[in-house]
């Protein structure tokens, strides 16, 4: 079993994603160790209820959820309401949860010590630059060469908290994996997709909570014009995470624009070596979607 831990701030392609871990978890193929949260597509508390009820819908309570820190350090902290809705599951409300403040240092601290573990981070990097290096991580983040989804040049995660993702690459002792947007967008469930996945999921009760999650979420990219359908980022950089689809990259040296304010959180990837920097990242450029699709329908459906 791959020992995980995911750091996300749970809105619907995060709870896709935590659906996706507790079915691997499920199979034997992936220990999920505990998931501490990040603020970004709503504050940090919500984030954590959010991932706390995600989990419990999967019939998992015993994994642990643990808050991190609740905001960025240098910006104001900027959610996003109109993308995942005012609690950030679209047109679902958690309800009241009560999950402990802090420990997710000490979760990291328990875990990563073992060279083996999986960080996959689906939120902006503020745990991640305030934790300092950690091996065997894979971050949802930027957009390179590619239009952003916040700015012309951003893209969400890294724009909400730029200086933590310039931290994050500039401590990296070893290539973080880069899932960024051009790739991610690229993984998109659209209603026949969607029931495809309620069937497969059979009785978990986490099945009848998602019409009402992706409407949402469908909603909102048919008004940006993307069409009836959702761009599932965060499902796919866990896929590609664990190793469970073909995917190609390359290690490239990254930089991150955090201060200024008209290209705030614009990646940049030297290719070339023109900085003459050690590479920070690996940075995915192709992956296999319908290989995806199949390997969601696959971990989803019950072994029973």
């Amino acid at each position: 079993m791959i020992p995980v831990l995911i750091d996300c701030d749970t809105g619907i392609d995060d709870a896709l994603a935590l659906i996706y871990l507790a079915a691997l978890h499920k199979r034997g193929e992936i220990q999920l160790l505990g998931a501490t949260t990040t603020a970004g597509n709503v504050d940090v508390k919500q984030t954590a209820i959010n991932t706390r009820w995600v989990l419990d819908q999967c019939v998992l309570p015993e994994i642990p959820v643990a808050a991190g820190l609740p905001g960025p350090k240098h910006v104001p902290l900027v959610t996003t309401p109109e993308t995942h809705g005012d609690h950030g599951l679209g047109y679902i409300n958690p309800g009241v949860i009560d999950v402990p403040a802090g420990g997710w240092q000490e979760m990291w601290q328990e875990h990563l010590s073992d060279q083996a573990t999986r960080l996959i981070v689906t939120g902006p990097a503020t745990n991640l630059a305030a934790f300092g290096p950690v091996k065997n991580v894979t971050l949802m983040g930027g957009t390179y060469l590619y239009p952003g989804n916040t700015t012309p040049t951003a893209e969400w995660n890294t724009w909400v908290d730029p200086h933590a993702a310039k931290e994050a690459f500039a401590q990296a002792e070893q290539p973080i994996t880069v899932c960024s947007l051009g790739v991610t967008e690229q993984f998109t469930i659209n209603p026949d997709s969607l029931s495809a996945l309620i069937d497969a999921l059979g009785e978990e009760p986490i099945a009848q909570h998602l019409p009402e999650m992706l409407r949402f979420y469908f909603e909102f990219h048919q008004a940006q014009g993307e069409g009836y359908l959702a761009q599932i980022h965060d499902l796919l950089t866990c896929m590609i995470a664990l190793g469970k689809i073909p995917f190609t990259g390359k290690e490239v040296t990254v930089d991150v624009e955090a201060d200024s304010s008209l290209m705030r959180g614009t990646t940049v990837a030297d290719t070339r070596g023109h900085w003459d920097k050690p590479a920070n990242a690996f940075l995915i450029d192709s992956v296999d979607i319908a290989a995806a699709h199949a390997e969601l329908l696959r971990a989803v459906t019950s072994t029973s």
